[in-house]
This record gives C-alpha cells, structure tokens and sequence, in this order.
C-alpha cells in the first residue's frame, strides 16, 4: 500500500482519489481551497456509496473516505512516496508551486505532472529532482480510463518511470511511453481537432450537434469533438492551445476566438452547466 499526493481537488484529482482508494492506497488530497476539498470529499462519498453504478471497478472500496487526509496545506505531503499534481493548466502556478513541493517532499518522492500540454522537463527544471520528474496524463473520468499517456521528460530516469508504471498497474492501468514535447501525442492532436471544430462553428458551416453527429455516426467516436471539449472544460481546453501555440509559435495553434469569448462569458462545458451544449446535472 502506498501513500500518494495528489495536488489539487479539481475534476481530476478528485477522480484520481477515487481511483487510487477504491484499489487500497491512502491519499492525502490537498488543494488551496477549502470549497474544492468539501467538494471532493462530497464526491468520493458519493462514489463510495454507489461506485457499482458509476464504474467503480477497485477491490478496496469500502472505508475509501478513511483512506483520505484533506488539506490545504501543502506541508501535509511531507511524508508521500509518490505525487501526482493536477492543478489548472498554466504555467505560471506550477511554476511557483514545484519549488514549494520539492521543499516539503522527501527526495526520493516521485513527481508526477498530470498535464496536458506543459513541456514535463520545463516543469522538472524547477525542482532539485529531475531524474523523479515525469509526465502522466490521465485521462476524465480517471476510475473509467485503463490507459494512461506517460511522458519521459530529459532527465527521467527508468527507475521512476518504473516505479510510475508500478503505481498505475496497482490502480488496473496500463501507461503508453512516450517522449517530452508539448501537447506529447494526444493533446497535439486532440487539441487541433478540437479547435478546428470551433472553427467550424464560428464559420457558419455547421452546429455543434452536426459536427460531433459526423464524428459519432460516421466514425464511430464514443463522443463527438465538442462534446469532449465540454467534458474537459473549455477554459482547459484553451489553456492547452495556448501552450501550444507558445511553445511552438505555430499559426496552426492559433485559439479560435469563438472559444476564447465562450471561456470569457463563462461558458465552461460540463461543469458550468453550459458550453457548445446544455447540462442539466451540472456542479
């Protein structure tokens, strides 16, 4: 049984929690906010109580709640063997907040980023560990995804991709390897198609519901391009394109502005009840 971080309470975190308990870890789930942590615990509880129905598959889910220590101080992660970090996608908060976990973490703790776009060995240079840093991106919902894209970062070693690998077999997952460049291999692709589809809207030249029934009934995708995009949340969803178009100052990177005045009014997908589509069963 190992004790893992996991460094914000949003969407993802909260599923990894879950993820990690149902199978017998104990977590210490930390986030800056008080009202994220209320709302994880509210959501682990509810995940215990009737994970049948919503996809658990781990042997351990009974007492998962007695597995969870919340906090909002980042000190409380003192003593984890390994830690995954999912705040929200921008630089500059992970670029103040490794230093402060390098501090207060043993050094042979692990770091895993769970991002979806930030460059890993930029993430890696600013801790004192970056043979122990590397990438795991998960994919939402976290309990519901056997797969997991981890990224070799310049100076990863192969005892932690090792160990990263371990950790990810205990949770029934499996991670597919690849090397450190933004966007790795799913979000430099994900994220074109994405944007391409607002596009697409913004043009005139079709609806969402159109462009996501080409790729569902003529591909055969579980959802549709948009559809994800609310799922993801579309404030993350540009993050990630302007990360892109950052690193790699490439117009095809360019952020559609439909996207940019949807994340500016508030429309954030799923979990602001409204993005290219409607939710009725929103936060």
């Amino acid at each position: 049984m190992t004790r893992v971080g996991v460094v914000g309470a949003g969407v993802m975190g909260t599923g990894l929690t879950q993820n990690l308990t149902e199978h017998g870890h104990e977590v210490v789930l930390t986030d800056r906010s008080k009202e994220a942590l209320d709302r994880a615990r509210a959501e682990i509880e509810r995940y215990e109580r009737f994970g049948a129905l919503l996809g658990a598959t781990g042997p351990q889910r009974a007492d998962m709640t007695r597995r969870v220590t919340y906090s909002t101080d980042v000190a409380e992660l003192g003593e984890v063997e390994f830690l995954v970090e999912n705040i929200t996608e921008n630089w500059e908060l992970k670029r103040e907040l490794y230093p402060r976990l390098d501090a207060v973490c043993r050094p042979e703790t692990v770091f895993a980023v769970n991002t979806s776009a930030i460059p890993i060995t930029k993430v890696a240079a600013r801790t004192g560990r970056p043979d122990r840093v590397l990438g795991m991106h998960f994919m939402n919902p976290v309990p519901m995804k056997g797969t997991v894209e981890v990224i070799k970062g310049w100076h990863t070693s192969q005892q932690t991709i090792d160990t990263a690998q371990a950790l990810l077999a205990s949770v029934g997952k499996s991670g597919v390897l690849v090397n450190d460049s933004p966007g790795f291999v799913s979000n430099r692709v994900l994220m074109l198609t994405i944007n391409e589809a607002v596009f697409l809207v913004a043009d005139g030249v079709a609806t969402a519901e159109q462009v996501d029934r080409i790729f569902t009934e003529c591909f055969g995708h579980t959802m549709g391009p948009l559809a994800t995009a609310d799922l993801i949340g579309l404030d993350t969803i540009l993050y990630s394109i302007d990360v892109l178009y950052e690193n790699f100052q490439d117009s095809k990177y360019r952020p559609c502005p439909l996207l940019q005045r949807m994340v500016d009014a508030g429309l954030h997908g799923r979990k602001s009840g409204e993005g290219f589509f409607r939710y009725a069963d929103a936060a």
